[in-house]
């Protein structure tokens, strides 16, 4: 069939179309497989004994009026894990970790024992009846007062070391050291400078809250040897690597099964105790143990985000120029160092802090603290930090164009990174690979009026009587993605590449396996087109399969926006190794050379005669039936990407708030968010990630903190207390896009999926603080709550 190429381009459904997501008809069907849907027979049900106190001794452990509750099969501890010597981890940061309390509590809502049952309601009635003696030590949740000579030490494990997993250590609460940049060059700048800002700053403790609590089902076949886990997980592979240390059973007795998985947000990438103890059960009863968390403890013990105790200083010439960036942080770290960071940067990517500025000095330093509360510091939504780092220094040049009196657009154009510069290398030795952040901030400007804004806000600034604070928030972000690549990056040791089998049938379909693990992105739907546009197999009939290790080639899976960055360019390449024996297959079966053929759409025609051609479909049955002679039959590929280099998407937001002066709420008049992620892969998929990004962010600026009192008591741990914005108080999100393609990645892609989270955390706050600079307001710290913006109105005499 010689069909026009308009149609056969349409029937393809590959790169750049807004196709429909494959994988929601089963979902909006109810049809989703997810950990808790799994049942198997004989299974029996984990809940766990959770500290209620956040400091202390544990005196004794009482079992038998648990054991004695109807349905209870076993009662696990610390002493029972310690024969099989299962009763500390390693966590991915380096650290290590207790599965179970041994002797003593570090945070509140630690996890003490487990209580195995025939159902889920006996295991939780047999964790009421677990009697638990604790003698309570003095507790410490402010990393600088953990930092005094006399604050009680939290880890007594580590009494007597003074180096951890990052160098040493120089008090007992302290975790690491970490700097990047010159210090010496950095200093002497603002020694020099003309202009000098400084602010200090507090990004509190958030937690991504993903729809989906964390679960797990094992299942261990003491015949074979063999332990089969469902886990919500977003990076199975290197789960199944731990598991393997952990437990001693070799690695390829072992398979990790991530199924469908409601929302991960980072949240999801850490090893936690609960999966650990329904599989140490499962080794040790012999039968499938279920655990599946609820939400108070989703919320109370799965790691946390952020906690960034920052300082920021700038300094700059008179008229605007930036000369040098010096950044000092207090990372509590809470009780464990579990954070999901690579390897090699105990602070992540935090020295992305220069963002897309020309800063030709700069400095970071990063000091991470134990403290007793729940340890986390994933990247929720972001690369490891970056969002932190993105906060920083977009508030860092609003108080400097604050303190000279310059628009907040103009400053930064007097300081963008030129397209002309790239590939550019900021002062901390990052290789940004392509950008144009002037032209991306003058779309914004102009399709908002700008002008017109700015003239509004003077003209109410002007009226006492304005019943409203109106504030403009300006940001331009640079992200970095694509965690990898191997010479920077690892996890435990293992390399940050990614993977990709494809295999083509005999009858043109195809059936692509990954070793990344969709949250929610719409991987079925997205890598199908990208292998329909290399491959000519319309992306309909083309089969997405992640999350199984017995299946999946290894990978690091899915976190730091690296599905297409990583996993996107290694589907590419493993698509081009098939296209290139196709190739081989279409010379043969049309009896020319492979240089007189060309490649259209979907076919391989004669050079100049349109008539002579083979179609994907015909070289795919031919691959299987009469293959040149001396080349192997079949039609696949593997192919196993090590990005030379990070990507850097960027993009350029503006937010619009009037704050009402007597009661302190805010609207969201306007929020306009322009993203640059490189080739566009399904711009429809886009949109819905930006909109899902800008609301996670509308969230943590605007209301969501997770907090504790003096004694260590976690407070906002419920959806009654903790804020998850409904369709209600969502605002409107306008977007809008420019393309600036990576020159290094196979297809020009750079990842979206949490630049809009980036970004808009300090958009909103820009324009927050904005609404109070001509009060001389110059910051405060997020979440910008009615209550707390009535405060602010109070401070500076404008609430009664």
């Amino acid at each position: 069939m010689n069909a026009p190429a308009n149609d056969r381009e349409k029937d393809l459904m590959g790169m750049g179309m807004s196709r429909l997501r494959k994988e929601d008809a089963r979902f909006i069907q109810g049809k989703g497989n997810y950990v808790d849907d799994i049942k198997l027979p004989d299974m029996l049900h984990m809940d766990i004994v959770r500290s209620p106190v956040a400091h202390a001794r544990i005196v004794r452990i009482n079992k038998e009026a648990a054991l004695k509750v109807p349905g209870v099969i076993a009662v696990l501890t610390a002493q029972d894990l310690k024969p099989l010597k299962l009763h500390w981890m390693p966590t991915l940061a380096g650290d290590v970790q207790a599965v179970l309390a041994d002797e003593k509590v570090h945070f509140q809502m630690q996890e003490v024992a487990v209580v195995i049952a025939t159902d889920r309601y006996a295991a939780a009635d047999g964790v009421e009846a677990v009697e638990v003696e604790y003698e309570e030590l003095p507790v410490v949740i402010d990393p600088f007062e953990a930092l005094k000579p006399g604050a009680p030490v939290i880890r007594e494990d580590l009494a007597g070391k003074s180096a951890g997993a990052h160098g040493e250590r120089y008090h007992h609460n302290h975790i690491f050291t970490w700097d990047a940049g010159d210090k010496a060059a950095t200093d002497a700048a603002f020694a020099s400078a003309p202009i000098t800002v400084r602010q200090d700053m507090h990004y509190p403790r958030v937690h991504p809250c993903p729809l989906e609590t964390c679960g797990a089902v094992a299942s261990f076949d003491p015949v074979r040897g063999e332990l089969t886990t469902w886990m919500t997980s977003q990076a199975p592979h290197i789960v199944r690597t731990v598991v393997s240390m952990l437990s001693g059973i070799p690695e390829s007795k072992v398979r990790i099964i991530s199924p469908d998985i409601g929302g991960g947000f980072g949240n999801k990438v850490g090893i936690y105790p609960g999966y650990v103890c329904a599989i140490v059960s499962s080794i040790v009863l012999g039968k499938p143990v279920k655990w599946i968390e609820d939400r108070i403890e989703n919320l109370s013990s799965t790691a946390f985000a952020r906690d960034y105790h920052m300082t920021g200083e700038l300094a700059a010439t008179a008229d605007g120029k930036i000369l040098a960036l010096r950044t000092n942080v207090i990372a509590d770290h809470g009780a464990f160092d579990a954070c999901a960071d690579p390897t090699k940067f105990p602070a992540g990517m935090f020295h992305i802090v220069s963002g897309s500025y020309d800063i030709p000095s700069a400095y970071c330093r990063v000091d991470g603290v134990y403290t007793n509360t729940a340890p986390g510091g994933v990247a929720y939504r972001c690369s490891f930090r970056v969002t932190e780092a993105v906060y920083l220094i977009e508030r860092m040049v609003d108080v400097l164009a604050q303190k000279l009196g310059m628009d907040k657009a103009a400053i930064r154009s007097k300081n963008f990174i030129r397209r002309e510069q790239f590939p550019y290398t900021s002062a901390f030795g990052f290789e940004y690979d392509s950008g144009d952040y002037q032209s991306a901030m003058d779309k914004v400007l102009a399709a908002v009026d700008y002008p017109r804004l700015r003239a509004e806000q003077a003209q109410k600034r002007a009226d006492p009587a304005c019943p409203t604070l109106m504030g403009i928030g300006l940001v331009t972000f640079t992200e970095v993605v694509g965690a990898g690549p191997s010479k920077i990056c690892d996890i435990l040791g293992v390399g940050m590449f990614d993977s990709c089998e494809i295999r083509v049938h005999p009858t043109g379909s195809a059936i692509a396996r990954m070793g990344t693990i969709s949250q929610g992105q719409g991987h079925q739907t997205t890598y199908a087109q990208i292998i329909a546009t290399e491959l000519g197999i319309s992306s309909e009939v083309i089969q997405i399969e992640e999350g199984d290790t017995s299946t999946a080639p290894y990978g690091l899976g899915t976190y730091g926006s690296r599905s297409t960055p990583v996993a996107g360019a290694a589907i590419a390449m493993a698509a081009r190794k098939i296209h290139a024996k196709a190739r081989k297959i279409a010379a043969h079966l049309l009896e020319v050379s492979e240089a007189d053929l060309e490649w259209e759409i979907d076919r391989f025609k004669l050079r100049g005669n349109d008539d002579r051609f083979k179609t994907m479909k015909d070289i795919a049955w031919a691959a299987y039936n009469q293959p040149p002679a001396g080349l192997e039959p079949g039609l696949e590929a593997v192919h196993y990407y090590d990005p030379p280099n990070f990507t850097f998407p960027f993009g350029a937001y503006l937010c619009v708030v009037d704050i009402d002066k007597g009661t302190g709420e805010t609207s969201i008049r306007r929020f306009y968010a322009l993203d640059d992620c490189g080739t566009r892969i399904n711009p429809m998929i886009i949109e819905g990630q930006i909109h899902g990004g800008l609301t996670e962010g509308f969230a943590v600026a605007m209301g969501q903190l997770l907090s504790f009192d003096k004694q260590g008591n976690i407070q906002g741990n419920t959806l009654m207390d903790y804020f998850l914005p409904t369709a209600v108080e969502t605002p409107k999100w306008e977007t809008d896009f420019t393309v600036t393609p990576s020159p290094h990645h196979p297809l020009g892609a750079k990842g979206v999926a949490e630049s809009p989270h980036v970004g808009s955390i300090p958009t909103f706050t820009s324009a927050m603080v904005d609404a109070f600079a001509h009060l001389g307001v110059t910051h405060f710290n997020m979440p910008h709550t009615a209550f707390r913006m009535w405060h602010q109105l109070k401070a500076v005499g404008l609430a009664g």
